[in-house]
């Protein structure tokens, strides 16, 4: 999940008018711009994509696919084409972060307290070590449009990566609209289209968390690209002193335990950067460069503590993101 990118745009000196459609979906807030001649598109088109996904993907709806996957008596299911995508997606990313990210730790998400079920203290050892008997991507296949799971105890959390495969399906529709310039931003996701007028690059501002206010603030400037971010300032519980975050480890059971408080992805597709900015959270600073560095259509910038003090890092192509003015 990204958060922390907002967007600022200046007016157009043209005949083209910018568009402004904002929301909520998906437990967070949406906004689109566009620059058009005319209104081309509207809020009720947008809300209606976002329902045809949330019945597809949502944890919060009881009827949706993944709901009735996730249901204890089930062991296959059919997928309708946006799940089928974004299942792809998921055993393609897991496959090359070798296991760190895997959508089947939904319980584990359950145990430590951040789903929807109220949970006070932290976990026993045995039910964690219990619970890891159905958690692994291993567990799961695709046959055509089905998923199986080999144990109906399996369960997914597609909200790593269905936020980002959201700002595509919305960057989809608008390209549809023959529209030329336009940013699609949901929950701090975003991904941008063409130039504004006078020929401008759409520009982002990378916020920070409290812990890293020193470090300078970056404004990059995007064009045809998808930005997200993922922190471990997020979601996260205190127990007794034991604070932990909502990202989980599949082969542990437990939170993870990074160094890293924040990192940004840069990527051609929403999809692709939602679903990494997880991975490189569970990394080193210097895996996670070289990783990027290795994607050629991947950069990176991250913020980590180095015996308490935040220091920056970022892959070799970042640079040509930033604005220097």
């Amino acid at each position: 999940m990204g958060i922390g990118c907002c967007a600022y745009a200046q007016q157009p000196i043209s005949n083209l008018q910018r568009y402004n459609i904002e929301g909520t979906a998906q437990g967070t807030t949406y906004a689109v711009s566009y620059y058009a001649e005319d209104e081309e598109v509207n809020k009720i088109q947008l809300d209606s994509i976002f329902n045809v996904i949330d019945e597809s993907m949502s944890l919060y709806r009881p009827n949706s696919l993944i709901s009735k996957f996730n249901n204890n008596v089930v062991s296959e299911l059919e997928m309708d084409q946006h799940m089928k995508i974004v299942m792809k997606k998921s055993f393609e990313i897991n496959k090359k972060s070798k296991g760190i990210f895997d959508i089947t730790v939904k319980p584990l998400v359950s145990l430590w307290g951040f789903g929807p079920e109220k949970v006070t203290g932290i976990p026993d050892s045995n039910v964690v070590q219990s619970t890891l008997a159905y958690i692994g991507m291993d567990k799961l296949r695709m046959k055509g449009n089905k998923l199986l799971k080999k144990d109906k105890r399996v369960a997914i959390d597609l909200n790593g990566i269905a936020q980002g495969y959201t700002v595509d399906v919305l960057y989809d529709f608008l390209l549809s609209k023959k529209i030329t310039s336009f940013l699609v931003e949901v929950g701090g996701e975003i991904r941008t289209h063409g130039y504004k007028p006078k020929n401008e690059t759409y520009k982002i501002l990378i916020q920070r968390p409290d812990e890293a206010k020193e470090q300078r603030n970056h404004v990059i400037s995007l064009h045809n690209k998808a930005v997200t971010t993922s922190g471990s300032y997020e979601k996260y519980r205190t127990v007794n002193n034991y604070r932990f975050s909502h990202h989980m480890d599949a082969k542990t059971g437990y939170p993870l335990k990074s160094t890293i408080i924040t990192v940004t992805v840069i990527a051609d597709k929403a999809m692709d950067a939602d679903g990494l900015d997880n991975v490189f959270m569970a990394m080193k600073p210097a895996e996670a460069v070289a990783f990027a560095n290795a994607k050629n259509k991947i950069d990176i910038y991250l913020l980590y503590l180095d015996q308490g003090i935040v220091k920056e890092a970022y892959s070799k192509g970042f640079n040509k993101y930033i604005l220097t003015n």
